[in-house]
This record gives structure tokens, sequence and C-alpha cells, in this order.
């Protein structure tokens, strides 16, 4: 019987969402337990980056007064809720994730275009207005330029984006992989119903002994 599920790894892309100082604990809007999740998300984006595979970085802004938000935070934004500004330290990626210091080019993510973090744009970031990291961005196309057929998924608060995004990615017949350790809000049954739709749960001790096996 063909397997449709399992991970190519030698066609892996990682995709980190929403990590972003705000959503830290002590940040703007924390999410909770997504501080503790950061060393083994810093321990497999590594492995990727040693591996030559791509990594993707998602992230969101939302501008005081703003009405481009996601239905939950609306009214908040539109009052002048400050969470994630475009340029605000509160709306960086943690420096422990990425490959040197670096900004995020606010203007350039919000007109829709990647921002390349490294030469051969291996590594790159884009922003979403919505919980899919799908939705009004460039990912998809982004992933089948590179060659990948399996998405690799971690970050930031499950039962919202990364979830969307897995689902997504499904539906685009991408294999999915849900990093369950380099990811916050996971519970029991929050990973029964994704095995549902076919992704793959791994530790990432798991992910970074198959990517230097691949």
């Amino acid at each position: 019987m063909t397997d449709y599920l399992g991970p190519h790894w030698e066609s892996a892309a990682l995709v980190v969402i929403d990590v972003q100082n705000d959503f830290l604990e002590g940040g703007a809007a924390p999410v909770a337990g997504t501080r503790e999740v950061l060393p083994a998300l810093a321990e497999t984006t590594a492995a990727f980056r040693r591996s030559g595979r791509p990594i993707a970085h998602i992230v969101r802004f939302y501008q005081p007064g703003g009405c481009d938000v996601d239905l939950p935070r609306r009214a908040a934004v539109e009052a002048g809720r400050r969470i994630v500004v475009p340029g605000s330290p509160g709306s960086q990626i943690p420096s422990v994730l990425l490959p040197a210091e670096v900004a995020l080019d606010s203007e350039k993510l919000l007109a829709g275009a990647p921002q390349t973090l490294t030469g051969s744009g291996g590594e790159v970031v884009f922003f979403k207005p919505r919980w899919s990291a799908f939705h009004r961005t460039g990912l998809e196309s982004w992933l089948q330029e590179t060659g990948c057929d399996t998405v690799v998924v971690a970050g930031c608060n499950l039962p919202n984006c990364p979830r969307a995004t897995l689902f997504d990615a499904s539906e685009r017949d991408f294999r999915t992989v849900l990093v369950t350790d380099a990811v916050s809000q996971v519970t029991p049954e929050r990973l029964v119903d994704l095995e549902g739709i076919g992704v793959q749960l791994r530790e990432s001790a798991q992910v970074v002994d198959a990517l230097s096996r691949s």
C-alpha cells in the first residue's frame, strides 16, 4: 500500500508560526507556554539549517486602529491596543530562532513580499493576516519552488494558527508533521484531532535525528 502520510525529510520545510516577542510570557499578548518551547524550537530550526532544508517564519502585524485583524482581536486593535505593532520590539522574532540578528522589514512584509534571511532564499519570513500560514501569503508558491512536499509545523498556540496551517497544508496534499514539544498550547485531545487528518506527531529530538539521517 502506498504511504501518503509519512514525512519525506529530504524534501521537508519547517514552518515556524507566530513566535514573536509580544506572544511570549511578559509580552503584550502572552500565550502560555510559548517561551517554554523556545529551546526545542531553537534545536529544530538549527537542525533544518544544518541539513540545508528550507525554513519559513510566519508573523503577524496589527496596526493600532486598523481593521485587517482576526475577529477575536479586531475590536481591541481598532480601539488602539498595541500588539505586534509593525516595527516594534514586540513584533520581532526572538533572535535564538534566527540565523543572525535581523529586524523584520514590516513594510515589505505587509506588501505581501517575503523577507529573505539567507542568501540562497532558504530561510524567509512571510506576513499572514489570519490564522493559516497559507491565507493571503506566498507560502504555497515558495514551498513548490523549493521542491518541498512535507510541511513541518512548530510555533505558537496550536489550537489557532498551527492547527489551521496543518489543515490547509493537508488540503493542498502536503505531507504534514507537528513538532509536539516545539509548539505551545498542546493537549492530548488536539493531537488526536490532528492525527485524524494524517498529521504525523514527532518530538524535536526525533526531527533532529531524522534530518541527520536523511
